[in-house]
């Protein structure tokens, strides 16, 4: 098994200044109309990053939610145990909203179509889009990222590890290579 170095933290800091700017250079962006939810654990922290970094740019702040997946899984009965269940915590209305969701790793499309579930659960958003830091192919669902920080090609075989400082004390990404 090798590991490679995709991004290191200034790679990861440029991304996120680039999708803030993105977001907010759209046509379509509003700051009272536009919230970012972030999908646990590390799609949290990449909104929170996005917010701060919106705020520097235009100096406002976007509202910023966690979203839980763990109920709308579709591979529980797949699983040996059951996953660690979290807190979704949007304490806004998401009703005629832009969501912005976030990821940090977008691979078969099944972790955003519960994240789609989860938020329909919640309200009736205008509209969703979704940005993730890596988007490394494979899809199984018709699923497509509005935001991406990188394309990775990768075989279904490897694995990509997303470090953020917040939860991991360090800022990179790594593909290990099986």
């Amino acid at each position: 098994m090798t590991d490679s170095q995709i991004l290191d933290v200034k790679d990861i800091d440029r991304i996120i200044t680039r999708i803030s700017h993105e977001i907010t250079e759209k046509k379509t962006f509003n700051p009272d109309s536009v919230v970012l939810v972030g999908i646990r654990t590390r799609g949290v922290f990449l909104a929170q990053r996005i917010q701060k970094k919106i705020n520097e740019i235009e100096g406002f702040d976007l509202d910023v939610g966690t979203l839980d997946i763990s109920f709308h899984r579709d591979d529980l009965n797949l699983r040996d145990q059951l996953p660690q269940v979290g807190v979704t915590d949007v304490p806004f209305s998401i009703d005629n909203k832009i969501v912005v969701l976030l990821d940090d790793v977008l691979y078969t499309g099944r972790t955003i179509r519960a994240a789609l579930d989860e938020l329909i659960d919640l309200g009736r958003p205008d509209r969703i889009e979704l940005a993730v830091l890596i988007d490394r192919g494979h899809r199984e669902l018709p699923i497509k990222a509005d935001f991406v920080g990188k394309n990775i090609p990768t075989k279904e075989s490897d694995l990509v590890k997303v470090y953020l400082k917040e939860i991991d004390d360090r800022d990179e990404v790594i593909i290990k290579c099986l």
